[in-house]
């Protein structure tokens, strides 16, 4: 079996940095497990196997950094599955409903690699995976953690994305009365300065432990929430001082992070300038008509699946791109690639500063319901930190809405090497004339950046026009 390798995880990216083995030798993984973080300059991700199998060996120690496609595990063949014959073996007739020995049924109904639509890059299509089972909505760590504890995944009610077990869902069926609740910054932030989380008062929602929570208790205080404070228990200054100290190193770290993240920014979006001879169009579309039937809708729904004109906006732009395709795919070798589906960017602004920009995977078949939430989960784990490789990368064109920042008109830069990017701004009222009358309506102005290689103005023209029909008539979204 080839070896698992550090993936690319954005186009900026060339190096990467194990930092957490979820998996160890002789371990038994499954395509899509989650088996180790890897640090990059924008935030850590968590990586996922891509083929079932056992772990040989780890290759790579927490720590080190190593370049885009190094070795980074080796895997085997799990137990009792025997290599291949050389050549052809002479067929028989299989009764129905027959399954060879040694193979699962559902492998049996796996479509041939060679038989999938090839992607963007020469990538396939993988074949859809079968319907989980407890045991494989969980990863290594979590299934070893739960065996060890003689509990059975299948009683366990997951709250990772997709019904996932996550470790908190195994200490928390085991140990009911134990707070494990904290943020991704503040799990790190014990790390480093070797704090006991489970001895921190959370002051988050539900009792989650915060990051200025940890800190508060590596300084020896408690927490600004408290309702009382604990009288008459000074540190010695030696202990504060140490805190103090393991603070302003963890603070250095963020912003080395933080400058890190700029630089890997910035040579990416050079490379687009450099690279992409861009051109820009923009339009102003009247959003009346979108918004009166998005609170019409919103009306009749309960509260979670009710929709922001945000998602009406990233809905249009995926079906416009997708009516366009000269648009929707990649400038690979000199000649553009039209992409089958729209995997949607979006770029998404980080709490600490800086940005990543997750992928909305077959936007355009998406329902507006459904991926309102995909869009929801992906920006919660994007700002803390919880990304997964599979969500990074390989976007076929990206939107950027600076709505909510206040922000009316947005001319972006492409991500090479996707050959456009559309913009959205804030949705204001402005004086609007429909039918020779004069009011005010609510309008948004959509910009285009596209590369002049792939296609010209006419084309970018026909994908604004088709945002714009789209949101006249939202029924269709």
């Amino acid at each position: 079996m080839p070896d698992f390798t550090m993936p690319s995880l954005g186009a900026d990216m060339d190096r990467g940095t194990v930092t957490e083995w979820l998996v160890k030798p002789g371990d038994r993984v499954r395509r899509g497990d989650i088996v180790a973080v890897v640090e990059t300059e924008k935030s850590d991700i968590e990586v996922e196997c891509f083929a079932d199998g056992v772990v040989d060996a780890l290759l790579v120690e927490p720590g080190v950094s190593v370049p885009v496609g190094a070795p980074l595990a080796r895997l085997g063949p799990e137990p009792g599955t025997e290599a291949a014959p050389a050549g052809p073996a002479p067929a028989k007739p299989a009764e129905p409903g027959a399954v060879p020995s040694g193979r699962p049924a559902e492998a049996e109904a796996a479509p041939p690699a060679a038989a999938l639509p090839p992607r963007p890059g020469g990538l396939r299509e993988q074949p859809a995976r079968p319907a989980a089972r407890a045991d494989r909505t969980a990863t290594p760590l979590v299934r070893r953690l739960a065996e060890e504890k003689g509990l059975d995944l299948g009683s366990v009610h997951g709250t990772g994305h997709a019904g996932r077990v996550v470790r908190a869902d195994v200490e928390r069926a085991t140990r009911p009365s134990e707070r494990l609740r904290a943020s991704p910054l503040a799990r790190r932030l014990a790390a480093e300065l070797g704090v006991d989380l489970a001895q921190v008062e959370g002051t988050g929602a539900l009792g989650a432990v915060r990051a200025d929570d940890v800190r508060a208790a590596a300084a020896g205080r408690p927490p600004r929430s408290a309702a009382k404070r604990v009288a008459g228990s000074e540190r010695p200054k030696s202990e504060d001082e140490a805190a103090d100290r393991a603070a302003d190193r963890a603070a250095d770290r963020a912003a080395d992070r933080a400058a890190a993240m700029r630089r890997a920014i910035g040579r990416l979006m050079a490379r687009s300038k450099r690279e992409i001879p861009h051109y820009y169009l923009g339009t102003t579309i009247d959003m009346s008509t979108a918004l009166t039937w998005l609170r019409e809708r919103n009306r009749e729904s309960p509260v979670p699946r009710r929709i922001l004109p945000a998602a009406m906006l990233l809905r249009a732009g995926a079906l416009g791109a997708r009516e366009v395709p000269e648009l929707n795919g990649h400038w690979l070798d000199d000649a553009f690639v039209p992409a089958d589906r729209v995997d949607l960017g979006v770029v998404t602004a980080l709490r600490g500063g800086g940005l990543a920009t997750p992928t909305l995977r077959g936007a355009d078949r998406l329902a507006l319901a459904d991926l309102m939430a995909a869009l929801k989960d992906l920006l919660v784990r994007a700002r803390t930190g919880r990304l997964r490789g599979s969500e990074l990368g390989d976007a076929t064109i990206t939107v950027t809405d600076l709505g909510d920042q206040g922000v009316e008109s947005v001319t972006g830069v492409i991500f090479p090497p996707q050959v456009a990017l559309l913009g959205f701004g804030r949705i204001v009222e402005r004086p609007w004339a429909v039918d020779g009358l004069l009011g005010v309506r609510p309008v948004v102005t959509a910009t285009l950046a596209a590369d002049h290689r792939a296609s010209d103005g006419g084309t970018g023209a026909r994908l604004l026009a088709a945002v714009d029909r789209l949101l006249q008539h939202p029924e269709e979204l």
